[in-house]
């Protein structure tokens, strides 16, 4: 461990402690160290309170002053058990233990009265953790399985210094202020049912859906102008198809469950002669199973090694029998076995192979912004950020090994385009390889060509100049990944798009392209989104805005605000004359006083409010307020529009974004 996560490690253990003290009954199940702080898991019938952080907190800080070492102790797994038991912890705690594999070394940790099965590692002393602060409480499922019992959980937060502390509180505040979730309904762009449409499932309102156009069309203008081709796949599809791809049955819990269609007529009796022969024939052949049995266990009968062997034979036809009768159904089942698509790459793959492909066709590049459904965990749900319907800026770059490199350093600069336009100073590429350990299992087995294609994407990465780290046992599991990391402009950090090197997937659909020398060979393929998820994508712009979006992606970019209803008609030929050049404008005709106007446009972070006056009107002019400027003065309104009309095309940052 790092020594932040050491120190954070240790307040999870000073947590437990200072729970303990005032919570005796309390039972705890794991306390781990997180990228923000610690937290812990705890089973009590009490309901904790704000209330109850308070004391929690001063608490700790008593334990912190004591100074307590923390020492490392080693057992055998059966004193462990003991250990456990004489704390009366043994409800989670001999569930953690049996999770340790055989031959791992076992180990607790005491600081004090308190001792807990843990690894390690940890601060020397307690009084090395002074800066810290609990946050918040929350339910957690015992494992991260709703079917569990819900647990209570603390989080909390640690840092060396006192003024690193604050500056962390101080961006968490922010952070709220920014929460997706509560902006998205103050300005009134999405919202979510969950009682008649489900969990994870994004209504878009008009505002919203503003932004996903906008995302959309600079998706489209960007990927035309790099040679990329648009492509339509449905929203479901048979079983085989994922089956082919691998992603069933090792993807399946991720997936909404398969919906069984009705059997066509005429297959239905086929089926039905299928199922009844399999029921006779088990039935048939129970009582050659019965008879073996007893001739096994029959001094006489088993010196007959031919009757033994007759019967055997009779049983080994039978189940070979069945079996293929077995096969017969699920097939039929499966072909009428449909499932919601939760990723796009199987479709992309069909559409490639509906064609002869040369290699005068590659690289051919395909792409969707296609719609996704995954099961994810009700407990994993959070506003955009993880939802069970996704709309992916996705596409699949079909390409020679020769032709990767150029094709994989071009996406990167894709990624680096984006980063730009929306003011991403700091990012990192998260490159991840594979464990030759868990090929066969995890990975698919083809080790050489995991090290050609690890090499391949670490020299473009290096050759780039791009932030990058290496992380080994993250891959996908047909090659090597790289997750991009991205902070918004408050120090956050979000996951929001990936690039994917696949080599072993198209073999699978049997992908092939004739080369120059006129043989078959079978393309890399590279699997890319860099603007991830409409959902994921505008939560992180949302918070990193603040909703104050660029003029481009603003749902409403000007609200027209005339003085009196003497103004109106003046409003309302610029409003025409707005909406005619593609302007989102609407036309504030309340009879309020004008700073309750210009204060609603405020309120619902409008980039410009026009102002119309009398002399306004006279002069066709406009007062223009901006959200980055404030109050920018009189213009003449043929001026401003062309201004206005060149932010939009340039899709320009507003200035308090700029650097």
């Amino acid at each position: 461990m790092s020594p932040l996560e050491e120190l954070r490690h240790s307040g999870s253990h000073i947590l437990a402690t200072a729970v303990l003290r005032l919570f005796p009954e309390a039972k705890l199940d794991i306390g781990p160290p997180t990228d923000t702080g610690f937290y812990y898991d705890f089973d009590l019938e009490h309901k904790f309170t704000a209330e109850d952080l308070v004391k929690i907190e001063a608490e700790m800080k008593k334990v912190a002053d004591e100074n307590q070492p923390f020492l490392r102790k080693e057992v055998s797994r059966e004193e462990a058990a003991e250990i456990i038991r004489q704390r009366g912890q043994e409800r989670y705690k001999l569930g953690r233990l049996a999770d340790i594999p055989e031959g791992e070394k076992i180990s607790f940790y005491q600081n004090g009265e308190f001792m807990d099965l843990c690894a390690g590692t940890h601060v020397r002393y307690s009084s090395k953790f002074k800066a810290f602060k609990l946050l918040s409480i929350a339910g957690a499922y015992h494992r991260g399985d709703e079917k569990n019992k819900q647990l209570q959980r603390i989080y909390g937060t640690a840092f060396p210094t006192k003024e690193e502390l604050a500056q962390y509180l101080d961006n968490l505040e922010q952070a709220k202020a920014r929460d997706h979730r509560k902006l998205g309904k103050e300005l009134e762009l999405f919202v979510f049912d969950t009682d008649s449409v489900g969990p994870g499932l994004p209504l878009w309102l008009p505002k919203g859906t503003v932004l996903i156009e906008e995302l959309e069309k600079l998706a489209k203008e960007t990927e035309f102008a790099a040679g990329y081709q648009r492509v339509r796949t449905p929203h479901i599809a048979r079983e085989k198809l994922y089956l082919t791809s691998g992603h069933l049955p090792y993807y399946a819990d991720s997936m909404f469950p398969p919906m069984q269609l009705k059997i066509e007529p005429e297959k239905e009796s086929k089926y039905l002669d299928l199922k009844r022969q399999l029921e006779l024939g088990k039935s048939n052949f129970a009582p050659i199973r019965d008879q073996i049995e007893a001739n096994l266990n029959n001094p006489v009968m088993n010196t007959k090694a031919d009757v033994l062997r007759e019967l055997d034979a009779r049983a080994r036809a039978g189940e070979d029998e069945f079996r293929n009768m077995q096969q017969q159904i699920d097939e039929l089942l499966g072909q009428h076995r449909y499932y919601l698509k939760a990723m796009n790459c199987p479709h992309h793959h069909k559409l490639f192979g509906a064609l002869p492909r040369s290699y005068r066709d590659l690289p051919l590049r395909l792409a969707e912004y296609g719609t996704c459904y995954r099961y994810e965990q009700s407990g994993e749900l959070l506003g955009l950020m993880r939802v069970r319907s996704m709309q992916m800026n996705d596409a699949h770059i079909y390409c020679t090994e020769e032709q990767f490199a150029a094709e994989f350093k071009a996406v990167n600069e894709m990624y680096l385009k984006y980063f730009k336009i929306f003011g991403l100073g700091k990012y990192q590429m998260r490159f991840s390889t594979h464990d030759p350990a868990q090929l066969g299992k995890k990975f698919v087995d083809q080790p050489e060509l995991w090290k050609k294609t690890e090499d391949m994407v670490r020299r473009v990465l290096v050759e780039s100049g791009i932030n990058f780290v290496e992380v080994a046992n993250e891959a996908a599991f047909y090659g090597p990944k790289i997750d991009v990391q991205v902070w918004s402009i408050i120090g956050r950090e979000f996951t929001i798009a990936t690039n994917q090197v696949d080599f072993a997937v198209p073999a699978r659909f049997g992908l092939e392209y004739v080369t120059a020398e006129n043989t078959k060979a079978t393309p890399l393929c590279i699997h890319r989104a860099p603007l991830g998820t409409h959902e994921r994508f505008i939560g992180f712009l949302i918070e990193h805005f603040a909703g104050d979006f660029p003029v481009w992606l603003a749902p409403e970019q000007v609200r027209l605000v005339p003085i009196s209803e003497k103004q109106l008609d003046y409003g309302r030929g610029l409003r025409d004359t707005l909406h005619a050049a593609g302007i989102r404008v609407t036309l504030d005709e309340h009879n309020d006083k004008l700073g309750a106007k210009i204060r609603r446009g405020e309120i619902d972070k409008v980039p410009y409010t026009l102002v119309l006056g009398g002399k306004e009107a006279e002069a066709q002019a406009v007062s223009v307020r901006s959200r980055a400027k404030g109050d920018e003065g009189v213009q003449p309104f043929a001026h401003y529009l062309e201004r206005l009309k060149a932010e939009i095309a340039t899709r320009a940052l507003p200035e308090k974004r700029k650097g």
